[in-house]
């Protein structure tokens, strides 16, 4: 049927205009109807159903140029203990209208830690992940584990994990926090509770128990044969995710399939126990482009958040394009066609998203445009 003939076939269920009788009626109805906390379907349908999704969520960029001025600023003047609990600094979309959500379902924000500073354990229901975009000196200390925080590493800390953290360099470290705080408040379903004060360990080892047990490539202790919805692993080194990257392209350039699409390798972060994602709600990515080469334009049901590790790059999202360098975070909102072109360096980048969520929901709906 073609666009002319369904808008003639739509025409015809048209009601016709009310007479002011029947206006009047009508407005009565509608009066009674707020009263009772009710509401008519077929005065909203098109907004409760639209005909694809129309997100309140913005396209933005937040510069990692700013986002450490002001991060090294609160270290001057806001210190980290019960109360605040976190020197962080929550990114807040524009198109949102106030909360300190990067998206409707994903909270990111930037942590900052000074030398010799200790922030105080928690827990709480919401996923929260760590990415370390600079420096080294810092310990996450998950459930008694001390988990070493260096440049390029991905660590978690799973729903209901006691965490805190302690610096124990001379020098103030930065990285990305990731959760699920949105999704988690419009559920109601967030719980929190206090820990101790003191960590409960502040050892500072190579590598975490937690690593020692899990992170051998297609190994698994036999120990703990059951599957569980949160990764295991504390840690999930630079040096791996690098060397599976760079494997990726070395095969592309030896004629064997393996990377994403044409200069575009790929690598996604999961639970060995299940061979899943890490987090039941969040997914996260590392993507590496050689110079000038592109992801494939794509739409998707769900929000993606990126972050420049090295070198620089165009993001195209809908009409909108960002001019991409080191730190700098980028949010993709749901249904928004999006690609990523990497400069004359190339670039690395590390990606996060709700993508679990719809998934698991049957959710979830992709679609590459033909001819782009």
């Amino acid at each position: 049927m073609s666009s002319d003939d369904y808008s003639k076939k739509h025409q015809e269920f048209v009601a016709p205009e009310p007479t002011p009788e029947e206006q009047a009626e009508l407005d009565a109805m509608y009066a009674k109807m707020d009263e009772l906390h009710m509401k008519p379907l077929w005065r909203q349908i098109g907004g409760l159903m639209p005909n694809e999704p129309e997100p309140r969520a913005i396209a933005h960029k937040w510069d990692w140029s700013e986002l450490i001025k002001l991060a090294r600023r609160s270290g001057d003047l806001v210190p980290v203990g019960r109360g605040g609990e976190r020197r962080a600094i929550g990114l807040a979309n524009p198109g949102l209208g106030g909360p300190t959500y990067i998206a409707p379902t994903l909270w990111a924000a930037i942590q900052y830690l000074g030398p010799g500073e200790n922030a105080p354990e928690h827990r709480h229901s919401q996923n929260a992940f760590r990415f370390v975009i600079e420096g080294e000196g810092v310990w996450t200390v998950v459930n008694g584990d001390a988990v070493p925080m260096r440049r390029g590493d991905f660590l978690l800390t799973p729903g209901w994990n006691f965490h805190g953290h302690h610096n124990i360099a001379t020098e103030p470290m930065a990285w990305l926090d990731g959760l699920d705080i949105p999704f988690a408040h419009q559920m109601d379903t967030g719980f929190f509770e206090y820990g101790t004060e003191k960590l409960t360990d502040e050892s500072t080892p190579e590598h975490s128990r937690s690593e020692r047990l899990w992170a051998h490539p297609g190994l698994r202790p036999v120990s703990f044969p059951g599957a569980s919805s949160s990764s295991p692993i504390g840690r999930y080194a630079w040096e791996h995710t690098d060397a599976a990257l760079k494997d990726q392209l070395a095969l592309e350039d030896a004629g064997f399939p393996g990377v994403v699409s044409p200069g575009h390798a790929a690598i996604r972060f999961t639970n060995p126990t299940t061979g899943g994602d890490v987090m039941s709600t969040i997914r996260a990515e590392f993507h590496r482009l050689r110079p000038a080469a592109a992801t494939t334009p794509v739409q998707e049901v769900g929000n993606r958040v990126f972050q420049v590790f090295e070198g620089t790059a165009t993001i195209r999202i809908g009409e909108e394009s960002f001019e991409l360098k080191h730190g700098d975070v980028v949010n993709v909102p749901s249904w928004k066609l999006w690609t990523i072109e990497a400069g004359s360096d190339g670039v690395d980048l590390f990606c996060f998203s709700d993508h679990p969520i719809f998934e698991k929901l049957d959710l979830a709906r992709t679609f590459t445009p033909e001819g782009i």
